[in-house]
C-alpha cells in the first residue's frame, strides 16, 4: 500500500474512532490533546474558545486541538479550516480564496480536475450541477503542528446530472478525510480521500 494512502487510512481509522467516543459522551467538541500551562484560566483554555462563530461559517461538531503550538496557532488553523469547509458547504468562492494560497498544491489530484485553488473550484461547481443543495458537515476537526486533519460528511440530493445520468432526487451521503497543511498565513498543500465508491452507487453511475 502506498506510504500516503496508508497515513491517511489510519488517521481516518483515529478519527472515526475519536467520533464514536465524543458521540459517547455527548460533547459538542472534543478533548484537547494538550499540556495546559498552570497559569492559564480554565476557560481560555477550553477548545471552545478557538472557534470563530461568525454567523455562516461551518462549525466544528468535535475539535481536538495539540496546544503546544500556541493559542494563536491553533485558532488560525481552525479559523482556516472554517473557512475551507465553509467553501465546500456553499460553494462560495470568497471562502476558498480566503483559505488556500494562489500556489496551493492538491497531492492527490483526481484525474481531470485542475492544479491548485482552481480544482476544488472546479469539483464543486461540478458537483453541485448534480447535487445542487450540497452541504459538507465538519464532523471532526483535528489540530497538530501546522497539520489541519478533517473527517468531513457531504450530504444532499441527487437533482442534477453526473456523468450522463439525471438524478431522481435520491439521497447522496459520503464521508471524505482531508489533510491539510497550513503555512504563516494559508493553506499551501493537502491530501484527501473520498469514499467513491458509496457516492458512485447512490448517484447510479456505477461503471
Amino acid at each position: 500500500m502506498h506510504k500516503l494512502t496508508r497515513t491517511i487510512l489510519i488517521t481516518a481509522a483515529a478519527l472515526v474512532g475519536a467520533a464514536a467516543l465524543t458521540a459517547g459522551a455527548g460533547m459538542a467538541v472534543g478533548a484537547m490533546d494538550y499540556h495546559r500551562q498552570a497559569a492559564e484560566p480554565s476557560s481560555q483554555a477550553s477548545p471552545r474558545n478557538l472557534i470563530d462563530r461568525t454567523p455562516g461559517l461551518v462549525q466544528p461538531a468535535a475539535l481536538t486541538v495539540d496546544r503546544s503550538i500556541g493559542r494563536r496557532r491553533a485558532s488560525q488553523e481552525v479559523h482556516l479550516a472554517q473557512q475551507l469547509y465553509t467553501f465546500w458547504n456553499t460553494g462560495e468562492q470568497k471562502y476558498l480564496d480566503a483559505a488556500v494560497r494562489p500556489r496551493f498544491k492538491d497531492n492527490t489530484l483526481p484525474a481531470g480536475r485542475p492544479q491548485g485553488p482552481t480544482g476544488p473550484a472546479f469539483a464543486s461547481k461540478n458537483f453541485r450541477a448534480a447535487v445542487p443543495d450540497l452541504t459538507c458537515e465538519l464532523a471532526d476537526l483535528l489540530i497538530t503542528g501546522d497539520k489541519i486533519t478533517a473527517r468531513l460528511v457531504f450530504r444532499g440530493h441527487f437533482t442534477g446530472t453526473f456523468d450522463g445520468v439525471h438524478g431522481k432526487g435520491q439521497q447522496v451521503r459520503f464521508d471524505a478525510i482531508d489533510i491539510q497543511h497550513a503555512g504563516t498565513d494559508k493553506i499551501v498543500e493537502d491530501w484527501h480521500i473520498e469514499d467513491n465508491a458509496t457516492l458512485l452507487s447512490q448517484l447510479g453511475v456505477t461503471g
